[in-house]
């Protein structure tokens, strides 16, 4: 064997083929050294060997592919909308909505109706128990960015779900407040009761993300003892426009416009805690449920918003969650 021999590898041969494979080296071989060249036969069993390395090499390449792209998670966006006196969840594809029975947290189908996304109401994506909101979990959002030691644990509070917002609907701002701001987050939306769930396995438990503004009565906020009134007025928790699944919850980017300027805008790759941590840290002290809300915290510095203003709150690859703020009666 001189060194420009070569016996092609990497394909399992039956014994059989193994010798015939043998013989037709060999033939191969001693044509070499006569100087002839492979008879007809000789070379048209080498060509065929050679198309089934091609087809084998071709064959592993597409089973690669299939495996990567099963292992992508599929984005799919969903929302909860009424047309008429129809109520229902809906799976929103361009300007399409296919209309769902059932409920996205446990079985439903297509029904096989479908409505315009411009003409349906589009309302709070979920109806859910419990809405737990991040406080300071952006560094950029702490005084000169140092973030208070009391911040190493997860600081949250609750919303009541009476104060959550579908986009389109107006922020009424309430009489005794003169210092109102917005806050610009992305809300993970809980797919299954998480009860003590590992930090490991917490992603496991969510269903989606959307976008939300957690408006916020500062002046309440400084000087009442608890926030009840400061976070949980009503239309105080705008949520929405869709809930999308199969996103990175920990690499998406927040923006928030005020009457079309850019306000905030920064990655959740930047959250103090990220998600599996604040939901595997609030499955320890509170049972989480299909459903269920957590505003993950808001970014920057915010502002205040007077009647007129606009507020919209955009999260990459869910949509933008559009208000109109007016004043209360």
């Amino acid at each position: 064997m001189n060194q420009h021999d070569h016996v092609p590898t990497g394909l399992a041969i039956s014994g059989g083929a193994r010798s015939r494979n043998a013989m037709m080296i060999c033939v191969t071989r001693r044509d070499r050294v006569r100087g002839t060249r492979a008879t007809p036969d000789v070379a048209a069993a080498l060509g065929s060997q050679k198309a089934v390395i091609a087809l084998t090499l071709a064959a592993g390449l597409l089973l690669s592919a299939i495996v990567v792209a099963a292992a992508e998670p599929k984005v799919t966006k969903f929302c909860r909308f009424q047309a008429g006196k129809t109520t229902a969840f809906g799976k929103v594809e361009g300007g399409t909505v296919q209309e769902i029975a059932g409920s996205i947290f446990g079985a439903w189908k297509l029904t096989g109706k479908t409505h315009a996304l411009s003409a349906v109401r589009l309302l709070v994506p979920v109806t859910p128990g419990k809405v737990l909101c991040m406080a300071g979990n952006y560094r950029s959002h702490h005084p000169d960015q140092v973030v208070d030691p009391k911040f190493a644990i997860p600081q949250l509070f609750f919303k009541p779900p009476s104060a959550l917002l579908p986009s389109g609907a107006d922020i009424v701002l309430p009489r005794g407040t003169t210092n109102v701001h917005y806050e610009a987050e992305t809300v993970l939306v809980i797919g299954k009761r998480a009860k003590n769930v590992p930090k490991e396995k917490a992603l496991d438990y969510g269903f989606g993300v959307t976008c939300g503004n957690d408006i916020s009565a500062r002046d309440w906020q400084k000087d009442d003892v608890q926030w009840w009134r400061a976070k949980g007025c009503d239309t105080f928790g705008p949520c929405g426009p869709f809930v999308v699944t199969g996103l990175n919850y920990d690499d998406l980017l927040v923006t928030l416009r005020h009457n079309g300027e850019i306000k905030q805008q920064q990655s959740t790759r930047d959250l103090i805690h990220d998600v599996a941590t604040v939901v595997s840290f609030i499955s320890r002290h509170v049972t989480l449920m299909p459903g269920d809300l957590i505003y993950t915290g808001t970014p920057g510095t915010t502002g205040p918003i007077k009647p007129g203003d606009v507020c919209e709150v955009e999260v990459e690859g869910v949509g933008v969650l559009k208000n109109r703020v007016v004043a209360g009666p």
